[in-house]
C-alpha cells in the first residue's frame, strides 16, 4: 500500500472527526442553554403544593381529633393547622433549594 492513500485517509478521517466534534459541541451548548418546558414547571408547582398541603392538611385532621378527645380553651386545631402549614413551607423551601444547588452543579460539570 502506497503513502498516498494512507494520507488522504488521515486527512479525511481528522476533518470527519472535527466535524463530529462540532455538532457534539453545538449540541451540548444547545442543551445547557434550553429552558425548561412548561410541563416541568407544572409538574414542579404541583410538588411544591403538595408539599405544603399534606402537612397542613394531616395538622389540621391531628388537630380536629384532639379537640374532639381532649378539650381544652385553646384551638388544637388551628395551632396544628398552622404548624403544619410551617412545616410544610420549609419543606417545600428545603426541596427547591436542593434541586436548585443539583442544577447549579449540573451546570458547571457542562462548563467544563
Amino acid at each position: 500500500m502506497s503513502e498516498k492513500p494512507r494520507i488522504e485517509r488521515a486527512k479525511r478521517q481528522t476533518v470527519f472527526s472535527r466535524e463530529v466534534g462540532a455538532k457534539a459541541a453545538r449540541k451540548i451548548k444547545a442543551r445547557r442553554n434550553a429552558t425548561p418546558g412548561v410541563w416541568f414547571g407544572l409538574g414542579m408547582m404541583g410538588l411544591i403544593g403538595w408539599s405544603v398541603a399534606i402537612p397542613t392538611l394531616l395538622g389540621a385532621a391531628l388537630g380536629l381529633w384532639l379537640d374532639k378527645h381532649h378539650s381544652s380553651k385553646h384551638s388544637w386545631t388551628l395551632a396544628l393547622l398552622v404548624a403544619g402549614l410551617a412545616i410544610g413551607c420549609m419543606n417545600a423551601w428545603h426541596w427547591v433549594a436542593k434541586e436548585e444547588r443539583e442544577m447549579r452543579e449540573d451546570q458547571e460539570d457542562n462548563d467544563e
